[in-house]
């Protein structure tokens, strides 16, 4: 039990004497001034302080690399001569079978991922069904969607002269292995860009060409 602490008597107001049953309240002690380490309640508390980084290192500067030396121009390698020569593919076929070698030919082309503006096929005999279908309405318009270049073109090859370049051409030798083969064939290969197939008899088409095969 707390003991009541001893003030003098000097300092001492009236006395009171406590009312019958009621004992003299106890008073609290009163508490002490908050040192700085002591913490209020519900707060962290604090940790050391942190320490001051230390002062970055100074990096060398970059010593600049030396500057290439100069090098002599060189000629450019010279081309061949028939650089703008063609790819030539044989396929031999008999001349009943020319054409259906051709349309296997261009089903191929589109299946690599030819466009099928890229393609011309030539025939030297009966001309394509195709052909035959588009030029029952009108020269004009036949000939108009060889200029539209949006899909595969036949023509007779009679008229290889009024066909315009394209990357592929594929000639069907079907028949007349006269002076249209020998006048179509070497025309057909200027008009192609890349490739040149020829679907026919190889004697038919090595005598045409020549010594170009």
């Amino acid at each position: 039990m707390l003991q009541e602490p001893q003030i003098p008597e000097s300092a001492q107001g009236p006395r009171v004497a406590p009312a019958a049953g009621r004992t003299a309240p106890t008073p609290r002690p009163v508490p002490g001034p908050r040192s700085a380490a002591t913490p209020r309640p519900g707060r962290p508390v604090p940790g050391p302080a942190r320490p001051t980084p230390p002062a970055q290192r100074a990096h060398p500067a970059p010593v600049p690399a030396p500057a290439p030396a100069p090098v002599a121009p060189t000629s450019a390698p010279s081309r061949p001569e028939n650089r703008s020569a063609p790819q030539l593919q044989l396929i031999p076929a008999p001349a009943g079978g020319a054409l259906d070698a051709a349309e296997e030919a261009v089903d191929l082309l589109l299946e690599s991922g030819r466009a099928p503006g890229d393609i011309l096929v030539l025939t030297t005999g009966e001309q394509h069904p195709w052909a035959a279908h588009e030029l029952s309405f009108g020269d004009a318009a036949y000939w108009a969607q060889q200029d539209a270049g949006d899909d595969v073109f036949f023509a007779d090859a009679s008229a290889v002269d009024r066909a315009k370049p394209r990357p592929v051409v594929v000639v069907a030798v079907n028949g007349d292995a006269g002076d249209t083969v020998a006048r179509a064939l070497p025309v057909a290969r200027d008009r192609a860009a890349a490739l040149l197939i020829v679907c026919g008899e190889p004697q038919t088409i090595n005598s045409a060409l020549g010594a170009g095969v």
